[in-house]
């Protein structure tokens, strides 16, 4: 997919890059496979605003995703390449031999009439659902699994993936998309290929419009309030604010978040890049 850019007749328009969607082949979705997505506004069960910055934003509803691709032994044909208003992604149509109907990620390169596969007498081949024991070592692979069973968490949004590098035991050694190498157990899934819409990272939206269409309120920043409102609010002038922290004065901007005692600790080979 390629992205297009606009001439500046209207200041929205001067900084607007969309991509042309001309990967999406049905603009209907499946009605079976459609669930209400009722929107918070950022309040809890009591009307209390719990989240800053969330409200409005165009009615949607979610599209339920395959991420088990727990269907071995059966081929599945891909149906259609559609737009899904809840994630980077593109998702795919595919429907199986027995009738059944499923969404799932659409890895880049993917068309419509690709026959898909899953299990361990899959093919490493772009779209088909393997168990790490099976996949060639070096192969780029994406929605990977964490635990067995548990659905793909890993390398799931636009142009992400990450990489198989070996296999110790009953570990295989993944260097996931932000630099981190962690070992994951060779009994879990993951799908060969580069997740779709790569070139979402260069898409800007132009104007404070289109965030407003995803429900995302004006953000204000914390040098800008009083004193009472933030720890760094305040001063004479255009003050910095001092050093950066949250709302509730936890530190930020190199401040480690990560419990140093957390179990899963020991997987992680290398930590992810500064």
């Amino acid at each position: 997919m390629a992205v297009k850019k606009f001439k500046p007749t209207t200041p929205g328009q001067r900084h607007k890059v969309i991509g042309t969607n001309d990967d999406i082949t049905s603009s209907v979705p499946e009605k079976s496979l459609l669930r209400p997505n009722r929107r918070s506004g950022g309040r809890n069960n009591t009307g209390k605003m719990t989240m800053r910055y969330i409200g409005g934003g165009h009615k949607k509803h979610y599209r339920i995703i395959d991420f088990k691709r727990d269907k071995d032994g059966m081929d599945a044909v891909v149906k259609t390449i559609e737009y899904d208003p809840n994630r980077s992604a593109r998702i795919a149509l595919v429907a199986y031999h027995d009738g059944e109907k499923r969404y799932i990620i659409a890895p880049n390169g993917m068309t419509v009439g690709t026959v898909l596969r899953s299990g361990s007498d899959a093919t490493p081949d772009l779209g088909n659902s393997l168990f790490l024991s099976d996949i060639p070592l070096g192969t780029t692979i994406h929605n990977i699994e964490l635990k067995p069973g548990q659905g793909a968490v890993m390398a799931r949004s636009a142009g992400s993936f990450a990489q198989l590098l070996a296999r110790e035991g009953k570990y295989a050694i993944v260097k996931l998309p932000s630099g981190e190498t962690r070992m994951v157990l060779v009994s879990c899934r993951a799908t060969i290929g580069v997740v779709s819409n790569i070139d979402h990272a260069l898409e800007s939206h132009g104007k404070a419009g289109r965030k407003r269409w995803l429900g995302r309120r004006p953000r204000v920043r914390g040098v800008a309030m009083n004193p009472v409102d933030h720890p760094m609010g305040g001063g004479e002038g255009r003050s910095s604010g001092g050093h950066p922290r949250s709302r509730k004065g936890l530190l930020a901007k190199g401040y480690k978040t990560r419990a140093p005692k957390k179990q899963t600790s020991q997987f992680i080979i290398s930590k992810r890049k500064k």
